[in-house]
């Protein structure tokens, strides 16, 4: 073999000097901490014969972790329950409401039900009433043809009435006094409109004095000028056609036309407009014969 050969080293690597440096600062740190603390020992103390493993950093940043998850994890839960029981609330309330609306809802739809119900009753009572004036009127009014038709020829006084008629009509009456009893009892079931002279609303007064000029005589138009013509006559002694007034004579404030029977018709008031009454219904004052 040749001197120059390379022959291969047996030796272990060489540490670095900075390692090196590393291992002897540590080491002589924990040295000199052990002969320090025996040094500071009494004399008579024991030897160490256990050791205790102090905790590492990185044991102690692991459990600072592990307890900032578990207070992070029970909060969370306390926000979970929280907001669960404010949606239960919510739904609750929501089902709450929704159940109160619908009840409403059906009690406005029962009440509007009865309301058109009752508005359909009101008006066919309305329309059947007007359809039996309006028969009522048409009757009269054929008959009022047909009485002046007879009468053309007759006086414009009521000679016909001979007898008192304070109770009951015992004979009709004739002549010009048919025809206004005619003409008022036609209007029945007209309105009452304050200074209606018809043909379909009247006054007291406006009624009457249509009713005398249909028989061909003219009076005046305000009630206490019609209740100053004639002749006063007593209630107990009245005829057909006789002005029947409430209040003064020369002062009254309503009139109305005695037809007989114990009875009267006249335009009473808006409620209950041109309708007939009998004489103690609402009994006249006094009453005067114009025919």
């Amino acid at each position: 073999m040749s001197h120059t050969a390379h022959i291969p080293s047996h030796r272990k690597p060489r540490r670095s000097a900075s390692k090196m440096a590393l291992r002897a600062g540590v080491a002589g740190g924990v040295l000199g901490t052990i002969a320090v603390a025996g040094a500071a020992g009494p004399a008579n103390a024991e030897p160490v014969t256990e050791t205790i493993e102090m905790p590492t950093l990185g044991s102690l940043d692991a459990a600072g972790g592990l307890a900032s998850a578990v207070a992070a994890s029970a909060e969370a839960s306390q926000q979970e329950a929280l907001d669960q029981n404010l949606q239960t609330q919510e739904d609750a309330a929501l089902q709450k409401a929704a159940k109160e609306a619908k009840k409403a809802k059906a009690e406005a739809d029962r009440k509007a039900a009865a309301e058109r119900a009752e508005e359909a009753r009101l008006k066919a009572e309305k329309e059947r009433q007007e359809a039996a004036a309006r028969a009522s009127r048409d009757s009269a009014r054929t008959q009022l043809t047909s009485t002046s038709s007879s009468n053309d020829g007759g006086s414009s006084s009521d000679g016909g009435s001979t007898a008192s008629d304070s109770g009951s009509q015992t004979q009709a009456p004739s002549g010009a006094a048919a025809t206004i009893v005619a003409f008022a009892r036609a209007q029945i079931g007209d309105a009452y409109v304050s200074g209606g002279t018809g043909p379909n609303s009247w006054d007291c007064s406006g009624l009457v004095q249509a009713a005398y000029r249909a028989a061909g005589i003219d009076l005046p138009r305000i009630s206490y000028q019609q209740s100053s013509m004639g002749t006063e006559v007593s209630l107990s002694n009245l005829q057909p056609g006789d002005v029947l007034y409430w209040g003064s004579r020369s002062g009254s404030y309503h009139v109305a036309i005695y037809v007989g029977g114990g009875k009267y018709v006249g335009a009473q008031n808006p409620s209950s407009g041109v309708v007939e009454h009998t004489m103690d219904w609402d009994t006249p004052s006094g009453a005067v014969r114009i025919l």
